[in-house]
């Protein structure tokens, strides 16, 4: 079954069975207050809960139809050893990691598997068949298995909601590209980090550039048209 999805810069055309949903990095740490984003200054509540009222939305359109969704997780270890040591960018870059440096008090406390910082929250809580897939670096591609489960389930076209629009959310895009599958963005099911302009910014990457943007209300009302 084929369903054409507004968008721009044109329409397009998904094939159900071979679109997944795939949820960027909806924990503690990035969506709530008291998580890592909201500790080191950078967390906008009105942003994270516009992102999580319709990141809910578009999940139950997609359990609705039965189709793959996929969640990523944004994990370290205890011990840090799959953060990075100073050889690493992420160890000079990764907001946590950066900060678990600089104080040593807060070592496993940002991310750290576990931990509430590191959960889902409890809004978007996966069911069961659900996959869960954690990644240590901004691209859910680096160092996973996300491609392998996307090829194992014939997968074509991928849908991406999350946080944050302009990291993590647009690093596994613009791999996801890479990788010769579809990719779709949900403006306002994602939320940036930093001004607004570079929301926009993201967006006109997308659109002119790496795949195709859309909004939740258009998705689900095509999905359930279906």
């Amino acid at each position: 079954m084929e369903v054409v999805i507004p968008a721009k810069p044109e329409p397009i055309t998904l094939d159900i069975a071979r679109t997944a949903l795939v949820v960027v990095d909806m924990q503690n740490a990035f969506a709530k207050k008291g998580g890592m984003l909201d500790v080191l200054g950078s967390f906008s509540e009105a942003r994270a809960n516009r992102a999580i009222a319709n990141d809910k939305r578009i999940i139950e359109a997609f359990r609705r139809k039965r189709m793959k969704i996929i969640y990523l997780r944004m994990t370290y270890g205890p011990d840090l050893a799959d953060a990075g040591g100073p050889e690493s960018p992420n160890y000079w870059k990764q907001g946590g990691r950066v900060a678990m440096r600089q104080h040593p008090e807060w070592k496993g406390r940002f991310l750290t598997t576990g931990t509430w910082d590191w959960e889902i929250i409890n809004e978007l809580e996966p069911q069961l068949e659900e996959i869960i897939i954690n990644k240590s670096r901004y691209s859910g591609f680096v160092r996973t298995e996300l491609d392998t489960v996307l090829k194992t389930h014939d997968i074509k076209y991928i849908v991406f909601i999350g946080i944050a629009t302009n990291v993590c959310v647009e690093s596994t895009l613009r791999d996801a590209y890479f990788h010769e599958y579809f990719p779709v963005l949900v403006s306002d099911a994602c939320g940036n980090i930093g001004p607004d302009f570079i929301q926009e910014a993201t967006v006109w990457n997308v659109t002119s550039v790496f795949g195709w943007v859309t909004t939740s209300n258009d998705l689900i009302e095509a999905l359930d048209s279906c």
